[in-house]
């Protein structure tokens, strides 16, 4: 994929008029602490990028709705400003930032190169210890320059939090609309906020189950053109799209391997049971990894690809087990009541989210990988499907509501749930990693 915005420079000491202003070391004042269980949103004042008319404004809205989406931070309204900022690149006036208690500052300016391309830069202050903490500049087209904001809150959220964000990030999902017994299911794309939806097929035969790759933009789905499942993949820069295989049977909810060099799924022979196979994408050779008499279903591999995480209900009703990525060791982890699904393993690696139906209700939830500590972060009616956000911090799943499914995210505290706005109806979303 072309990159078309590059990171040219840091801005440090040394750029015009913060002589003297250094980025200060990691250990700066301010700061989140993720490991606690309750976090306290950070006050934040992020102003107006100077110059380029509307850009500024528009890509300072954008940095501020990704970081107040978070629920990490609390972006400050700008009428409590007091110092207006004229020259970006100067250092504020830190009392009149510390009076509105904002313990961190943004700045930025926006201005148009003389080849057209767009240059946006920001910087990000520590108000009470009177220091710049970060800056960086980059360039982009007219077109992409909300990709600049969703880079720029990246920044300032890994510099404040230590962890990477997940803002540049995209989201590909099925699009319904129409009458409820005639609904047309559209592959879709859009970035992680909603914007920028984009159709990848053309609603004339069902799609099902669009997952992406951890290591490209590159995503496997199911489609029922043919009258029978089968499997494709397809670049989403090239459209390029290919067939995974014709599998005699049902197929069911292909995954790619961390690599992206396999791809798992659940096949359905004539003698009615489902198992679980992989296929090398090179060679498109399968191998079996289950052989139960039971319904074997929903595999997700392990971020390090040792190991798959499944449903079964070779024990009575559907749990979640885990094996090796060779289909040695099955071990059952989830023993609570109810009945789970669509186990998908955090890219941290320590937590499997799933879905749980109990008491008439649908759960969103997450273990350890050892099954322990199960914690519930949304119930509801009809809710199910949870993908990872790449830092393993948000989930995002899909709520039948109003007549339809829509697109919900929550974080792990389960405090912060967010409703993500579509023009249609939408369910089953799989998140990409972060772009490049």
């Amino acid at each position: 994929m072309k990159k078309f915005l590059t990171t040219l420079m840091m801005i440090g000491a040394i750029a015009t008029g913060v002589t003297g202003l250094a980025t200060v070391p990691a250990s700066a004042l301010v700061e989140i602490d993720l490991t606690k269980g309750n976090i306290e949103p950070l006050p934040i004042a992020i102003t107006d990028f100077q110059g380029g008319d509307a850009l500024g404004a528009e890509i300072s809205k954008i940095v501020s709705a990704d970081l107040k989406r978070s629920g990490l931070f609390a972006p400050i309204d700008k009428s409590a400003f007091i110092e207006k900022i004229a020259n970006p690149d100067a250092a504020p006036r830190f009392e009149d930032w510390k009076v509105i208690n904002a313990q961190a500052l943004v700045t930025g300016s926006v201005s148009k190169e003389a080849d057209g391309r767009v240059r946006a830069q920001y910087r990000l202050w520590d108000t009470f210890a009177g220091q710049q903490l970060s800056g960086e500049q980059f360039f982009a087209n007219d077109a992409n320059t909300r990709r600049v904001a969703h880079i720029i809150a990246d920044a300032i959220y890994e510099r404040l939090t230590g962890e990477k964000g997940y803002f540049d990030t995209r989201v590909v999902f099925i699009d319904e609309s129409g009458a409820k017994n005639a609904r047309k299911k559209r592959l879709a794309i859009m970035d992680q906020d909603g914007a920028n939806i984009r159709y990848l097929s053309d609603g004339r035969s069902i799609v099902l189950t669009p997952r992406f790759s951890p290591s490209r933009q590159e995503i496997t789905y199911m489609s029922y053109e043919s009258g029978q499942p089968k499997v494709y993949l397809l670049q989403i820069e090239t459209g390029q799209r290919e067939l995974v295989g014709d599998f005699p049977g049902m197929t069911f909810a292909p995954r790619f391997s961390p690599d992206g060099q396999k791809v798992i799924m659940s096949l359905l022979r004539d003698d009615g049971n489902s198992n679980i196979f992989a296929m090398d994408l090179r060679s498109r050779s399968t191998t079996r990894l289950t052989n139960s008499t039971a319904i074997d279903t929903s595999p997700s591999y392990s971020p390090d690809g040792s190991k798959v995480v499944f449903t079964s209900d070779r024990g009575g009703r559907a749990q979640i087990y885990v094996m090796g990525a060779d289909g040695s060791g099955q071990t059952r982890i989830s023993f609570g009541d109810g009945v789970y699904s669509t186990p998908v393993w955090s890219p941290r690696g320590d937590l499997i989210a799933f879905t749980k139906q109990t008491a008439g209700e649908f759960q969103i939830g997450v273990m350890r990988v050892d099954g322990s500590g199960e914690r519930i972060l949304s119930t509801g009616f009809q809710q199910e499907g949870p993908t990872w956000a790449p830092n393993g911090r948000v989930l995002m799943f899909f709520r039948d509501s109003a007549g339809g499914p829509k697109l919900v995210s929550v974080d792990l505290t389960g405090r912060n749930e967010q409703s993500i706005p579509t023009a249609n109806f939408a369910s089953d979303p799989a998140w990409s990693p972060l772009l490049e």
